[in-house]
């Protein structure tokens, strides 16, 4: 069955694709701890931001599309946490509303908040996008053990990206199964079924758990995974860095002066 992998574009050509994961990685970690630490008030420094991150996806060639729809995923979990925030907080009232029994009134410091959250997130969510999109998924694990990252950690996101897509398949096939037999009837008999299928697919995940990890170790694995593939870094990489950290400081630049 088909299925959207994180990494479908990472395969395309461009000086994007051609860094190092190492470099991506620091670069994408670097500018969203920029991007949450910077106060909203300085809105110049999010319009220079969302600039260099769209300068970015236009150079790594990735559906216009594709980045959009990706980076809307993230808004209704924002907004479930941070919608109410502007009725709660405290401070200049910009407006008031009856909704039927109950008066309610917006703050302008908690719209303030609420444009803080959604903008941070949305410009986050696009530096992942563009991380993930231009990066093998075994490159970025590669990259982040290089940098660190403890083994098991690595380990378990690796089989977790392997498998999840099997069972994923499992999960459709169940369906299917439950529709051919005409699923319906009452609530609670509906609610029966999908716990039941719920309880099958763990058993399948756990006994599919067993039998791989048996087959690693009757081929001889030790923990470790090994390829041939090595990571560089090359001059690009270094010119990408500094370039990119300029532009990151670019705002503070341009307030000094």
């Amino acid at each position: 069955m088909k299925h959207s992998f994180l990494d479908q574009y990472s395969d395309r050509d461009s000086p994007i694709h051609r860094l190092d994961p190492r470099t991506k990685l620091v670069a994408s970690l670097a500018f969203i701890l920029i991007v949450v630490l910077i106060p909203i008030v300085n809105w110049q420094a999010f319009v220079i931001y969302l600039s260099l991150i769209v300068a970015l996806l236009i150079i790594s060639k990735l559906p216009p599309l594709y980045v959009l729809k990706r980076s809307l995923v993230i808004f209704p979990f924002v907004l479930m946490i941070a919608i109410f925030i502007p009725f709660f907080k405290s401070g200049e009232i910009a407006g008031s509303y009856n909704i039927w029994l109950w008066r309610v009134s917006i703050s302008y410091d908690g719209l303030l908040i609420l444009a803080n959250v959604v903008s941070k997130a949305w410009l986050c969510i696009l530096s992942l996008i563009l991380l993930s999109s231009t990066t093998k998924f075994t490159e970025l694990l590669k990259g982040l053990k290089r940098l660190g990252m403890p083994r098991m950690i690595v380990l378990i996101l690796s089989f977790m990206y392997r498998y999840i897509f099997v069972l994923v398949d499992e999960v459709m096939r169940m369906r299917q199964a439950r529709d051919s037999r005409n699923f319906g009837g009452a609530r609670l008999r509906q609610l029966k079924t999908i716990g039941n299928m719920i309880g099958t697919l763990f058993i399948r995940s756990y006994e599919r758990g067993e039998r791989i990890y048996a087959a690693m170790l009757a081929r001889g694995f030790d923990g470790e995974v090994r390829s041939l593939q090595r990571l560089n870094f090359k001059k690009a990489d270094a010119c990408f860095g500094i370039a990119f950290g300029l532009a990151l400081a670019s705002p503070a630049i341009l307030l000094l002066f």
